[in-house]
């Protein structure tokens, strides 16, 4: 078996074009896994191999590598950085065990790389940090450091200094063994030399060093004390501290580096090996109950002895077939064996395994705990699923993913095209869970549901291209929603009389307004059997059923309680049936009554824009009814936070470029529903009922 000390399985995330990609590319190219480095810009790295990756130059989906490194083996995973598509960020973070957080050296700490970062620390993932583009304009490792602690509120731990700034920059010198590595300009990853450390910089290395010290030594008391007593530890000593502190997430030991020009990649996968943890070392995953959810108390050993664990993180569908990607928690997997989905029940047969390097496949017989691998051609099996031992059968802490806030309608452009549509349609859903689709049942349209117009952009450009599907788009739309205000009693008799068995059924309800976020809740407090027991399933159901279409523009309604309190029936003539009708019949006649409200996504949105046009992006988001909650100044411009409702949102980057000389970025992400203002709300009811008329 293999030794999983020896194991690292490690992601890549930052903010967009702080130079993931660019990274992983010379991973793979040091630990010799590729001979040639493809470069972004060109649209040719090896993990961005979808085509509309390679045109725009942005990592869409997670790929996964593996390649060695000092007799380590390291299973990479490069996620992208663009908001719209944080649930693979989300999900790879799930299953790895350590990260490299870049973060670009002129940029700095950017809107996405923070909302990744708060990811990272949910998900309790020890890190790295990796200050990239040391050699751009305006690049300042000091100035990015201090931005990890104040923005971030991290605890960055400098391991290494660099060597000169901008077009100088040549290398750096690592603290701990005060050597100098000095690149020379031929490009290549592999030719720098050892040096002693330039003499200007004898007085920082000095300092640093101390402070590394310091910090390191607080997580070993005895050690400590010793240094306390001028006695200085051995660089092992250290090291063992440093690599317990970032398992505990104390700090977050920092290097930089140009992963373009080649330099200092080589330092950071040395400390992945030291620093980052083993499959062992971390925190097992917790077991669920099937049924609640709740942790059970168990956990998922990491042990090939165990019996087999396992969670299926994400599903991709490319010329191969429909790949699993399956990281293993415990036991082991042979091609062959039979295992359980403990999600739908049903056992499937472990067909070709594979492990991935970019889109190269290398076939295997078998897998252990600590390894993430693919498995080729499996039936019902989704993102999120436990795949286990049919003889212990178990739940792993499933994944929560995000409520899609935009929609647009689709339609093929020629009746041939359809069925096609709905299979592309079909295996994308199963590929990316934060993308939706449903069939609008009054207009037979199709409409797609995502994250933000890139996420909904892109998907049209893979139906068009990977699936041949001609599509006409129509405009985006928001999810609203509905709700009420105030709380009314009512009652409602449904009867119905011709000829045989007749139905009836009465029921006295109070409608009010729920807590946010409640959703349905329905109570009954009948007394004396004025409404018989099992019939108050049906009413339930009844008004449940119609929580779908609200009264006002055929949105779902959200917070609502409704309680039982008394009511009617007839021996003969009451039936579930005529209570379930007269429970649709009292929702249709209550709701209006209970001061029926539309609701509207409101956005968190993350404005960057340079100073001088503070004003302007202030004054737009003002246009837009957005709420100011914060400013803050940086060095390279400024931050702006707001609550934006979403439908004033469409086409805000091309805007935001116009007044920002193209200099601004935004990111945004669902916050929560709020009330529409009056005008609004008349304009979207007015609307619906239109589309309703035609």
């Amino acid at each position: 078996m293999a030794d999983l000390s020896k194991y690292r399985n490690i992601g890549i995330f930052a903010h967009v074009d702080a130079g993931k990609t660019t990274t992983t590319e010379r991973i793979l190219k040091l630990t010799g896994q590729i001979h040639k480095t493809g470069e972004v810009h060109d649209g040719e790295s090896t993990t961005d191999f979808m085509d509309q990756e390679a045109e725009r130059g942005i990592t869409i989906q997670s790929a996964a590598v593996s390649c060695f490194w000092n007799d380590h083996r390291l299973n990479v995973i490069d996620t992208p950085g663009h908001v719209d598509f944080t649930v693979e960020v989300y999900r790879s973070l799930k299953v790895l065990d350590g990260g490299v957080g870049v973060f670009c050296g002129s940029g700095g700490v950017e809107p996405q790389s923070e909302t990744n970062w708060r990811y990272a620390n949910e998900s309790e993932v020890s890190r790295l940090i990796f200050v990239n583009k040391l050699d751009r304009m305006g690049a300042d490792f000091y100035n990015v450091v201090d931005q990890v602690k104040n923005v971030l509120g991290a605890n960055p731990l400098v391991m290494v200094l660099p060597i000169g700034r901008e077009d100088d920059f040549v290398g750096v010198v690592d603290l701990l063994s005060r050597k100098a590595y000095v690149w020379d300009d031929s490009g290549l990853p592999e030719n720098y030399e050892i040096q002693d450390i330039p003499a200007d910089m004898v007085d920082d290395v000095e300092t640093y060093r101390e402070e590394l010290i310091e910090t390191a030594v607080e997580q070993d008391d005895d050690l400590m004390e010793a240094y306390m007593e001028g006695e200085e530890p051995s660089i092992e000593d250290i090291k063992r501290c440093i690599r317990k502190g970032t398992r505990d997430l104390a700090f977050f030991p920092t290097y930089c580096g140009s992963a373009f020009k080649n330099k200092g990649v080589q330092l950071v996968l040395d400390a992945v090996v030291d620093y980052l943890p083993s499959p062992t070392e971390v925190d097992p995953q917790p077991l669920t109950d099937k049924e609640t959810g709740e942790p059970t108390g168990e956990v998922a050993t990491v042990s090939a002895e165990e019996p087999l664990r396992a969670l299926a993180f994400k599903i991709m569908d490319d010329r191969f077939g429909a790949l699993t990607f399956i990281r293993i928690y415990s036991g082991v997997m042979n091609k062959g064996d039979t295992i359980l989905n403990a999600a739908t029940g049903k056992t499937e047969r472990i067909g070709r395994m594979v492990e991935m390097q970019a889109d190269e496949r290398n076939e295997l017989s078998t897998a252990q705990a600590g390894d993430i691998i693919a498995v080729v051609g499996m039936k019902n099996v989704q993102t999120g699923h436990t795949l286990c031992d049919p003889k212990h059968e178990c739940t792993l802490e499933p994944m929560i993913f995000p409520e899609p806030v935009i929609s647009i309608a689709v339609a093929p452009k020629d009746k041939g095209s359809t069925e096609k549509m709905g299979i592309a349609i079909g295996k994308m859903v199963a590929e990316d869970p934060s993308f939706q689709v449903e069939t609008d049942e009054d207009s037979g349209e199709t409409i797609l549901k995502g994250m933000g117009e890139l996420h909904l952009d892109i998907k049209v450009d893979i139906l068009k291209r990977t699936y041949g599907v001609e599509l006409t788009v129509g405009a985006p739309q928001v999810a609203y929603r509905e709700t009420i205000t105030k709380a009314v009693e009512d009652s409602y008799t449904h009867k119905k009389q011709s000829g045989g068995s007749g139905q009836f059924g009465k029921i006295d309800y109070r409608i009010k307004p729920g807590e946010p976020n409640s959703g349905f809740t329905f109570s009954s407090t009948v007394v004396g059997g004025n409404v018989p027991k099992e019939f108050w399933p049906a009413v339930e159901k009844g008004f449940a059923s119609m929580m779908d279409n609200g009264v006002l523009a055929g949105f779902p309604t959200l917070d609502v309680e409704i309680e039982l309190f008394d009511g009617g029936f007839h021996a003969v003539d009451s039936s579930a049936i005529a209570f379930e009708i007269a429970a649709k019949g009292a929702f249709r006649q209550s709701m209006p009554k209970a001061g029926a409200q539309l609701l509207e996504p409101i956005m968190n949105v993350d404005v960057f824009t340079p100073e001088d046009h503070v004003g302007d992006v202030i004054g737009d988001l003002n246009r837009r009814r957005g709420m100011i909650k914060d400013q803050q100044a940086g060095t390279t411009g400024v931050r702006i936070k707001a609550d934006v409702p979403l439908s004033e949102m469409f086409g805000y980057i091309g805007h935001l470029r116009t007044i920002t000389s193209g200099r601004g970025q935004f990111s945004m992400e669902f916050a929560h529903y709020a009330p529409c203002p009056q005008n609004v709300a008349d304009e979207v009811i007015a609307k619906a009922n239109e589309e309703k008329n035609k």
